[in-house]
Parts: C-alpha cells; sequence; structure tokens
C-alpha cells in the first residue's frame, strides 16, 4: 500500500515571509523614543519666580540692616561693621559703586555680604525683559568677577518691579527679591512703611545713601543699633533666613512667593503690576 503525501508550503516563500516581518517589528517602545525625548524637552520648565519679602517671620529677636546703592564709603562704618561683628547687608549698584569697590572688599572681608541692586540703577518695570535681565545679570557678572560671588539677593531701584522683573531675577540666579518696611532716613529717624510703628523682630530695614546727608552712615547706624538695644533686638544675617530654599512663585500669590519664614511684601500681593515707589528712592 501507498503511503499518502501531504502537500508541503514551498519552504524559500515561509522563511522569505517571516524575515519581511521581523524586519518590520520594532522592539516594544522603540517607536516612542523621539517622542519621549521631544516630551522631555519641551516638560523642562522655567525657573521659579523667586518670592519679593519685606520682612521676615521669625521667633528670633533679629532685624536684618541693608545698605543700597554704595555711593557712602565711610571708612569709620567698616570699623563698626567689624568691632560689633554686624552681618550687613550692601546692596551694590555698579555705577554708583564704580572705583569704591575696594571698600566694599574690606567690609566683606570683616562681615558684610554683597548683593545685587544693578548696574545702572533705573526704574525696571519701564524696560523690556532683555534690558532687565542685562541689569541683574551684568551685575551678578561684576560682583562674580570682582569677589567670587554671585548674589542670590537681590534689590529692584525704587522697590519697582513687575513680573518681567522677576523673571529676568530668576534667569540670573537670584534666590529672593528683598524690599524693606522700615527705612533709616539721612537725619537718623526711621519711617515705617506700613504695620507697626516700631521696631519689631524680622523687619527688614534699608539705608539709602545720602547725597550729604547731616549725619555719617557710622553714626546713623551707631544710633539704630541703641534703639535696638532698647528693644531687646540685635541684628541678623538675612541670607539665614531669605533665599535659602527658593520655591515656585507667582505675583499675586504671598502664599506662594514667600519661603519659609519670609514675609511677602503688600506690593507682591497686589498682581503683576509695578509696586509703588518708595519715598526713600533706594
Amino acid at each position: 500500500m501507498r503511503r499518502r503525501r501531504g502537500t508541503l508550503p514551498a519552504v524559500p516563500a515561509v522563511l522569505a515571509l517571516l524575515a519581511a516581518t521581523a524586519g518590520c517589528a520594532a522592539p516594544a517602545g522603540a517607536g516612542d523614543v523621539s517622542s519621549r525625548a521631544a516630551g522631555t524637552a519641551s516638560a523642562v520648565a522655567p525657573a521659579p519666580l523667586p518670592p519679593v519679602v519685606d520682612h521676615v517671620t521669625t521667633d528670633e529677636p533679629v532685624v536684618f540692616l541693608t545698605y543700597d546703592d554704595g555711593a557712602e564709603r565711610d571708612p569709620r562704618f567698616i570699623d563698626l561693621v567689624r568691632e560689633r561683628g554686624l552681618p550687613v547687608g550692601m546692596f551694590l549698584t555698579d555705577s554708583v559703586t564704580g572705583p569704591g569697590y575696594g571698600h566694599f572688599a574690606r567690609l566683606r572681608a570683616v562681615g558684610a555680604t554683597l548683593q545685587n541692586h544693578t548696574l545702572d540703577h533705573p526704574a525696571l518695570p519701564v524696560l523690556p525683559l532683555a534690558a532687565q535681565r542685562a541689569q541683574i545679570c551684568g551685575q551678578q557678572r561684576k560682583l562674580a568677577a570682582r569677589f567670587g560671588v554671585r548674589p542670590r539677593l537681590f534689590r529692584p531701584p525704587y522697590g519697582r518691579y513687575d513680573t518681567a522683573t522677576l523673571r529676568a531675577a530668576a534667569e540670573c540666579g537670584i534666590a529672593a527679591v528683598v524690599l524693606w518696611r522700615v527705612t533709616l532716613e539721612p537725619d537718623g529717624h526711621l519711617t515705617y512703611h506700613h504695620g507697626p510703628h516700631h521696631l519689631i523682630p524680622g523687619d527688614i530695614i534699608t539705608v539709602p545713601s545720602g547725597e550729604a546727608p547731616p549725619l555719617s552712615l557710622a553714626e546713623r547706624t551707631t544710633g539704630l543699633l541703641g534703639e535696638l538695644e532698647e528693644r531687646g533686638l540685635r541684628v541678623g544675617r538675612l541670607e539665614d533666613h531669605v533665599g535659602r530654599h527658593p520655591s515656585p512663585a507667582t505675583p499675586g500669590s504671598p502664599a506662594a512667593s514667600s519661603p519659609s519664614g519670609a514675609t511677602a511684601s503688600p506690593s507682591a500681593a497686589s498682581g503683576p503690576t509695578r509696586a509703588t515707589p518708595s519715598p526713600s528712592g533706594v
């Protein structure tokens, strides 16, 4: 008896079909590589806006002394900072400080910190973003070149800023925009811009430069230190309380724009509009 043979498909044709199918199939997820890369690039968020603060919430009996522009270069002030161990902050404007950077190097050597107050002291909100960035980043580069430091704190001239200012500050590496609640005037008296009309813990005090102040910088500061002692207060280091942990912020949201322990300024709470200039014009 003959055995029946089954019909076998053509082997070469089957192999060709399998090879073609394997060649078309991609490893699992391979087709998503380019889309994932594009998604990652598009998901990179801009730097969070820095908080805007004029007071620090603290249980410590401290206030913070900040000096603006750099026009006054009183050698007795250097002695005072050294003798009293004052951790003051100097917000410097390049066009004002000019050839006086040596004076501020000596101040830094005795404990002062150097911060950013722009290259030329313009009213920033009238400038476009690129020009604001040039003012802030330019001073960052100047201070880095002269002192090897890149400030974390920035004070806008006249206390005026807008959303573009905050964006430029973030892009320049600024962790906090610092305003003030109290001004030490050229004649030595204190001006309170909101809140209690006396010094309280956490106050940020600005000391603007005067063209011909009746009291020297050392004299004004000495008088203020006397008042601090009467109230049981001392000078604290602002960088220990502000700008250490920058957090996402949007103008108009004080809770979002305040780092731990810092209080958003009233102008920050008013939305992305320009802050009202300070009467002291720092």
